[in-house]
């Protein structure tokens, strides 16, 4: 019969020590991706050529506040974020983050005109704004306006493409933002499926700190470490 030594005092203790220092290790990761950092990897081309598919992103949270661990409960409850800037939210209808531009406030009045965006009758400036298809999608038929709003609160223009390049006009909710992907003729945004409840930011994106290109099989040197903070 094999006789196994028993722990001696020391090991005891060594063991005990690194036990100790990987729980303390485990709880600051957690804390880290909970409250101040997380990874994102953009998914798709809805925001070319800002951020590509393949982007590693290290997202920064605390700006718009933080939802405690295993609740829906987010402090503070409403952080509204500036124009033009780039955020991460929960999409309102399935549990996914979404990454998309900051195009109005609350109050605002947006309106789409043959792709051309105007918030409050003014033409917006966006050197990010990217058009990948010729074509301009026309209205059909007449829209009431105050018909038009309601729809689109609901979010019932999402089984349509008739708003991608005519829109509005509709004036953003309180509490709600409006957001379009830069790559606008191929985005999922709020045109579709409506305005954006502050309460579901996540965080805005502070670094590309890998790049992996997916169809040519091979890593972006040139985006790596890229800070992309006022992007």
């Amino acid at each position: 019969m094999r006789i196994i030594p028993a722990l001696g005092k020391k090991e005891k203790r060594d063991w005990k020590e690194s036990l100790k220092g990987w729980g303390i290790t485990l709880l600051a990761v957690l804390f880290i991706r909970a409250f101040i950092l997380q990874a994102y990897v953009i998914p798709t081309g809805s925001m070319e050529d800002t951020f590509l598919p393949g982007d590693f992103l290290f997202v920064f949270k605390p700006v718009y506040g933080f939802v405690i661990p295993f609740s829906s409960v987010k402090v503070p409850e409403r952080v509204y974020p500036k124009r033009g800037e780039t955020v991460v939210f929960r999409f309102p209808y399935e549990p996914k983050d979404y990454i998309k531009r900051v195009i109005a406030l609350e109050g605002d009045t947006v309106e789409i005109i043959n792709k051309k965006v105007y918030v409050n009758g003014r033409p917006l400036k966006e050197p990010y704004a990217v058009f990948k298809d010729r074509n301009i999608i026309e209205w059909p038929y007449e829209v009431p306006p105050e018909q038009f709003q309601k729809i689109w609160e609901s979010g019932g223009f999402m089984g349509t493409e008739w708003v991608r390049d005519n829109f509005g006009p509709v004036v953003v909710p309180k509490g709600h933002i409006f957001v379009l992907g830069d790559n606008r003729d191929f985005s999922w945004d709020s045109r579709f499926w409506g305005p954006l409840d502050v309460k579901l930011l996540r965080g805005k994106p502070l670094l590309i700190y890998f790049s992996w290109d997916p169809d040519r099989h091979r890593v972006r040197f040139g985006r790596m470490f890229r800070l992309v903070w006022n992007w």
